[in-house]
């Protein structure tokens, strides 16, 4: 397996992880007002698909990391791009721990009421104060280093334009979506902004498939 299709794959892993991640991922509401046994399992749930986005931000950080080599990183837009994603990286590492591995410890003693109820209820609010404090990281510098890596492939080829169109559509729209208040950053807006993402990056893997050379890309390298 050449590098280019190797951090193809990587970029798809990530994806794919990121997707199951907030396919499955439980609100609150699951988490606390819950019979036991329901609690509980929604508690494990949570844990498994955090430790999966946990597992899945650095295998996207190596697979971008290898977008970027292609590319060049002495072009200022390429270094800017994986700066702004390593970033975003960072939001998302903090906020899966915050919702995947703080949060079902605060509802796990809840249930149990072994302390003060309203004091967790206190700490389960700041905590999801942080987690979306994090979440807005993530989704503003990743849409940053998805127009700007698009804008960077867009002369190579044909496809490469296509995928650079398509990054630029889903970053932008989602920045004014967020900024002018129509997108709300829960779960389910959050999983539509992931789907978008996954989309441009599995075309962005398809492209690094088709690397031919170990050198930056020139218009009309790839097949």
């Amino acid at each position: 397996m050449t590098n280019s299709k190797m951090y193809g794959v990587a970029l798809i892993a990530g994806a794919l992880g990121g997707m199951v991640t907030m396919m499955f991922h439980p609100t609150s509401r699951d988490l606390i007002g819950q019979i036991d046994q329901v609690a509980q399992r929604n508690e494990l749930i949570a844990l498994a698909t955090h430790g999966l986005a946990l597992l899945s931000i650095p295998i996207s950080t190596f697979g971008f990391l290898g977008l970027s080599r292609r590319l060049g990183l002495d072009r200022p837009i390429v270094l800017a791009a994986f700066v702004f994603y390593s970033f975003a990286a960072i939001g998302a590492m903090c906020a899966a721990i915050a919702s995947g591995l703080i949060a079902p410890a605060i509802t796990r003693q809840i249930r149990l009421g072994e302390f003060n109820v309203d004091t967790l209820r206190s700490l389960l609010w700041f905590d999801s104060l942080f987690n979306q404090g994090f979440v807005k990281v993530f989704f503003t510098m990743s849409c940053v280093a998805i127009l700007f890596w698009s804008l960077s492939i867009m002369k190579i080829n044909r496809l490469s334009q296509t995928t650079g169109v398509i990054g630029c559509v889903v970053a932008s729209i989602s920045l004014l979506a967020f900024l002018g208040g129509h997108l709300r950053l829960d779960v389910h807006g959050f999983l539509m902004f992931i789907l978008g993402q996954a989309i441009w990056t599995i075309l962005i893997s398809i492209l690094l498939f088709r690397w031919k050379h170990q050198t930056p890309p020139v218009e009309s390298e790839l097949r």
